[in-house]
């Protein structure tokens, strides 16, 4: 996997009239996890998307070495499409060519994506996001809609990658039981 940087510099988002976050930075690396956690409504979405290059930082900057690929609540798939069409198209998309982790969805591939139940499409989510073979991940709410085993095995994922060489932000308000994560509590910087 390609060495890959996330660095974020004196960020500040603003959401409307409203200042959410100040003075935040973080870098992430090649192995690294970094979860930003805080409760909902913090700014940990938004932080995410400015990371991703969606929204720009009211204040600061952001550097990065490496491609990302990004998961939060609007699913990047086709609802008309069967899963695997909606898959294949991603693929295409990042002339991805590797193998992808099991999130149990062989048996849906025939599936209409908006048929999926919505465990069914956070992993179908997460799914796309191992085949991008992006090195940077960045996951807003990853667990969301997961029952205990499937939380577990995005997790094992998510591991699997930063061993592999890449490097992860999580935005969650929920505790993760991944090794090595490094929490940054996104309240001790909300203006």
């Amino acid at each position: 996997m390609q060495d890959c940087r996330l660095v974020a510099n004196d960020i500040a988002c603003r959401r409307g009239d409203r200042i959410l976050i100040r003075g935040l930075s973080l870098t992430v690396e090649s192995g690294q996890i970094v979860h930003l956690a805080g409760p909902n409504g913090i700014g940990k979405s938004s932080l995410i998307r400015i990371l991703a290059g969606l929204l720009r930082p009211y204040a600061g900057t952001i550097e990065r070495i490496g491609a990302l690929a990004l998961t939060d609540e609007r699913l990047a798939l086709d609802g008309h499409q069967t899963l695997e069409n909606a898959l294949g198209f991603w693929r295409k998309i990042d002339r991805a060519s590797g193998s992808v982790a099991d999130f149990g969805l062989a048996d849906l591939l025939d599936v209409p994506v908006r048929f999926l139940s919505t465990g069914q499409r956070k992993r179908a989510a997460l799914a796309r996001i191992a085949a991008s073979e992006a090195p940077i991940w960045l996951l807003d709410e990853p667990l969301n809609g997961l029952d205990h085993h499937w939380s577990c095995m995005a997790q094992v994922a998510i591991n699997a990658h930063c061993n592999a060489g890449g490097a992860v932000i999580i935005a969650s308000h929920q505790p993760l039981s991944i090794e090595r994560v490094q929490t940054l509590q996104i309240l001790d910087y909300a203006a």
